[in-house]
């Protein structure tokens, strides 16, 4: 790592650069007058990484006037055995000095001095000036430096730090401290009742860090993982897993990433980055860790957590070699569709791609299922969640909204902001709002805006009746995020109004009220803002959700996402009352206005193969062109199977939508049962198109020649064995792996199958266009010329490759054909 930066004053957040240092220096050497227990929380991770990698680690602290906390100085010996301290003695003399050095294997160095003690207002919060210098700049100064540090170190007047002189100094500590009670209860004001009782995020991770519990994976992790190393030994090299919010999706990928030498994760949020690196750093604390994004540039640790907006661009994926991760995980993987995610992703070829959502965007529309080739490795829905105890239940209460939202013009993505505001801020609503708050409420509430402007409305009109409540948005000055956060934690505050706020990444377990005062607009956000409320907590029984419904889009399919029978197996059974199923533990109240709404919403339904074309067309403009079959199956948010069922095969779909040119419709009709016969063969195993895919692979001028088993056998096996994940779809049936133990199949034994199975059971079905005559296997299709046997095997080939991909695909039936 280069410290080229000649001279830098730093004004504040020391910390940032002392962490960004350690991350690669063999040679930390830290004086400091005093030493504080928050200090020491705050970097005992970061120095126990550079101990672990080899680094050496020496610190000095004074007993001047008896600042520097015996609790420090024990915490400091807990890190790490290997790192030295020592205790400077001052005999009541001045001892002032606040030294940070750092030495590296190439020469370099640099050197911090200036007005930080080691106690967390200093390195973090506080107002301190510190001077870096480069060594590289004043040698000289830099190797004083040294030379002086180490003479201080090792001065006569100095003590080794362990259990014996910490015993000492504590006893002269508590000794001075009654006498000077005032000094201590200063000491205590500054360092700690900033935070109250609460220490910032990066501190309590490290409390978990110093502490001796070892951190196993919970219920759902242990599923998930367990799913995931299934995955990857069947060698595929991309899924999905899909948890609910409060599951620990985070956790699951630290776990999973154990398994890997070196690990990039990626987000949007620089708050997810950096919650993120703190969880791994408690999983695998030998690691070392980075953050990359526009502050920091630690390309080189073992674990990367990056911004996404900082990978976006070029010149810093550039930075790294396309090889140089082993896995990568894509936080939020419902944001992976967007174009700043694919240049990423296209740029790197991990050993393995992890996406982690708790909300897949199928629902949508960008659909994030073609990143990961449809592979969903775990799925644990809310509502499964909630059923296994591992979320809070929920009692749902939708009140009615007379706004007519069909009076409100749609933008594509959400409403006319002006319409909008013009239609909620009127006294009458806001009213009808906070009556149905105060008759369902419980203690601690977030209540869901569409705008800043209602949000600053609403919280007017609930602070008139009483109520302790904040607008929390952007623009918010009377207190920060954090704080606010406290306060509604500590019950301070019995609600926070916002926008989007808390979507993702913010965790406050004890939030037992939800209130929706906006038209969903997202489902995927929907989801999101659900899990804000449905995270287990000491004496919280359940989540209350008050949620305003009216005849906005998708009314009607967000209720959806809290019926059962949507998760289920048997979900194809279902009635088609308006009215969710919950769990058992759930309650659900409707308005009966909202009831009848819900039946007309219903009535009106799009028809299904209008529908299936409106979620071709968004995949067509998507794209900028007419998708393939694949494509499709991927990306739409209809099942694939539909287009099948009701229009015979894909290019059956594209003819009624009239989306082939005149020739390419004749050719149609002339081959409709051919594409029919290819789309629909039973497929109990990939044998057919397997031989199919073989033929393909002889071109467009070739594929329709026949094909003897002899001739195909060696690609018929190697095709099913050089995927794990092959074999266990075609050989798992009970009593036949050994059978079918391919790698001593003999070439004959290879044939023979190939004849018994997909030649003969192919040509023998009703209706087939192939024929097995006389050991030959060939298609009864007949074309004009070179072009219709080009045209016919393009849709062919899309045809082929669409159904073994959906056939090997590792996926939940739920979601996928």
């Amino acid at each position: 790592m280069s410290t080229k930066l000649n001279v830098k004053l730093i004004t504040d957040n020391l910390a940032d650069e002392l962490i960004a240092r350690m991350q690669h220096a063999s040679g930390i050497y830290i004086m400091t007058s005093f030493i504080m227990q928050s200090g020491v929380r705050l970097l005992a991770p970061h120095l126990k990484s550079a101990v672990a990698r080899g680094a050496e680690v020496r610190m000095l602290a004074g007993d001047y006037l008896y600042i520097t906390q015996p609790e420090g100085l024990q915490a400091l010996c807990d890190v790490d055995e290997r790192i030295e301290v020592r205790l400077w003695r001052s005999m009541g003399t001045s001892f002032h000095p606040k030294a940070y050095l750092f030495d590296y294997d190439n020469g370099e160095g640099l050197l911090i001095v200036g007005s930080s003690n080691f106690s967390l207002s200093a390195l973090k919060t506080g107002y301190e000036w510190n001077l870096a210098m480069n060594a590289e700049a004043e040698p000289y100064t830099f190797q004083m430096a040294l030379d002086k540090f180490m003479q201080s170190f090792y001065h006569e007047t100095t003590l080794p730090v362990n259990s014996d002189s910490i015993s000492l100094y504590e006893g002269e500590y508590r000794k001075y401290h009654q006498k000077n009670p005032e000094l201590i209860q200063r000491i205590t004001e500054l360092e700690e009742a900033e935070f109250g009782n609460r220490l910032p995020e990066d501190v309590e991770e490290t409390t978990a860090e110093l502490s001796s519990e070892i951190i196993e994976p919970r219920a759902a992790q242990s599923a998930a993982l367990e799913a995931l190393e299934g995955i990857v030994e069947e060698q595929y090299d991309k899924a999905m897993v899909v948890m609910a919010t409060g599951l620990g999706k985070t956790y699951l990928a630290g776990f999973f990433a154990r398994r890997f030498r070196r690990v990039l994760f990626i987000a949007h949020r620089e708050e997810i980055l950096f919650q993120a690196k703190k969880s791994f750093a408690r999983i695998m604390p030998e690691r070392s860790f980075g953050i990359y994004n526009g502050q920091y540039k630690d390309g080189e640790a073992d674990c990367v957590f990056a911004s996404i907006y900082t990978l976006s661009l070029q010149r810093h994926r550039d930075v790294f070699a396309p090889d140089a991760f082993d896995l990568i995980i894509v936080d939020e993987f419902h944001h992976a569709a967007a174009k700043s995610y694919m240049s990423v992703i296209k740029h790197f070829q991990p050993q393995f791609l992890l996406g982690i959502t708790a909300t897949p965007d199928r629902l949508d529309g960008k659909d994030v299922y073609a990143l990961c080739d449809g592979n969903v490795a775990y799925q644990m829905h809310f509502i499964d969640a909630i059923r296994r105890g591992w979320l809070s239940p929920f009692q749902y209460y939708g009140v009615f909204d007379d706004t007519d939202y069909s009076q409100i013009r749609w933008m594509g993505t959400k409403y006319d902001e002006e319409q909008l505001m013009a239609a909620q801020l009127h006294e009458d609503h806001v009213e009808k709002i906070y009556s149905a708050w105060l008759q369902h409420k419980q203690t601690r509430t977030i209540g869901f805006c569409s705008s800043i402007r209602q949000a600053d409305y609403l919280a007017a009109y609930f602070r008139s009746q009483g109520v302790k409540v904040l607008s929390l948005h952007s623009r918010t000055s009377e207190m920060s995020r954090e704080e606010a956060i406290r306060r509604l934690d500590e019950a301070e505050l019995e609600i926070i109004l916002t926008v989007d706020l808390f979507n993702e990444g913010t965790d406050i377990p004890r939030v037992d009220t939800l209130l929706f005062t906006r038209p969903t607009e997202s489902l995927t956000v929907f989801t999101q803002q659900l899990g804000r409320g449905l995270r287990l907590a000491e004496g919280k029984s359940h989540c209350v959700i008050i949620d305003l419904i009216g005849n906005y889009r998708n009314a009607d399919i967000k209720l959806s996402l809290l019926d059962m029978r949507d998760h289920e197996e048997t979900s194809g059974k279902r009635n088609d009352s308006s009215v969710p199923e919950v769990p058992a533990n759930c309650v659900i109240h409707l308005d009966t206005q909202v009831i009848n709404l819900l039946q007309e919403l219903s009535r009106k339904r799009m028809p299904r193969r209008e529908k299936l074309h409106q979620d071709f067309l968004d995949v067509k403009r998507e794209l900028g062109r007419i998708p393939t079959y694949l494509e499709l199956h991927l990306m739409g948010r209809s099942k694939s199977i539909g287009y099948r069922s009701d229009f015979g095969s894909y290019i059956g779909f594209l003819y009624w939508a009239e989306l082939l040119s005149a020739y390419e419709g004749e050719v149609y009709i002339r081959q409709e049962a051919w594409l029919r016969d290819v789309e629909k063969t039973i497929m109990n195993k990939s044998y057919k198109m397997v031989v199919l895919l073989y033929m393909l692979e002889r071109g467009e001028d070739h594929w329709m020649e026949p094909v003897t088993p002899s001739e195909m056998a060696s690609f018929f096996h190697t095709y099913l064995t050089e995927k794990a994940y092959r074999k266990r779809k075609d050989f798992s049936d009970k009593g036949k792996l050994k059978l079918w133990d391919w790698n001593e199949k003999t070439a004959s034994e290879i044939e023979k199958l190939i004849i018994d199975m997909p030649m003969s059971m192919w040509s023998g079905a009703k209706g087939s266009m192939t024929r097995f005559v006389d050991g030959v296997f060939s298609l009864n299709v007949q074309v004009q010329d070179a072009e219709e046997r080009s045209l016919l095997y393009r849709w062919t080939k899309e045809i082929c490759l669409y159904r073994l991909h959906a056939y090997f695909e590792r996926g939940n039936s739920s979601i996928k054909d």
